[in-house]
């Protein structure tokens, strides 16, 4: 088994854990010379944050870890192709290069819809590879929106009697 493939799949169990607590399962690991030094899976709905995305997370954690915002010689792994917010953050941070499972087709910024990490914008190319893993992050994405499709059609609850909303005061 390859070295990305192994590092991928610390990635999928961080996105179990997003699956598990009803987040958007997407998980990134973020690795330095062989070790896994930053891990994060999204949280938007726990923390109520709208960066709290997996790649945000992980690379806060590997800052914290080595104690420096630069990440230089560290590679992420993410199930999911960063979008724009997650590449600025990349870029910033210095990360040297990127492996995805999944393309995103509709926020991708590796490749899939933009590619804002190959130089045009800033004097550096981040190399980036896509495809690990791929089938199995999207059959784990295309199931957390089956079941929350599903538990969407079910009829919502009653309030209870004593939550009712009061009739209008000005009438």
């Amino acid at each position: 088994m390859s070295q990305n493939h192994v590092f991928m799949q610390q990635a999928f169990a961080q996105a179990m854990r997003a699956f598990d607590q009803n987040e958007v399962p997407v998980g990134c690991v973020i690795v330095k010379e062989g070790r896994v030094i930053g891990r994060g899976y999204n949280q938007m709905e726990t923390l109520k944050d709208p960066t709290a995305h997996a790649e945000i997370l992980a690379i806060g954690a590997a800052a914290t870890h080595l104690g420096d915002w630069r990440l230089d010689g560290c590679t992420l792994y993410a199930t999911l192709e960063p979008c724009p917010m997650c590449a600025g953050a990349i870029l910033n941070s210095r990360i040297s290069e990127v492996v995805y499972a999944a393309e995103d087709k509709r926020l991708g910024a590796c490749g899939s819809v933009l590619h804002l990490l190959n130089g045009r914008l800033i004097n550096r190319s981040i190399p980036t590879t896509g495809g690990i893993m791929r089938d199995d992050a999207l059959a784990l994405i295309q199931d957390f929106f089956k079941e929350r499709r599903k538990f969407k059609k079910q009829a919502p609850p009653a309030y209870p009697e004593s939550l009712t909303p009061l009739s209008d005061p000005l009438n």
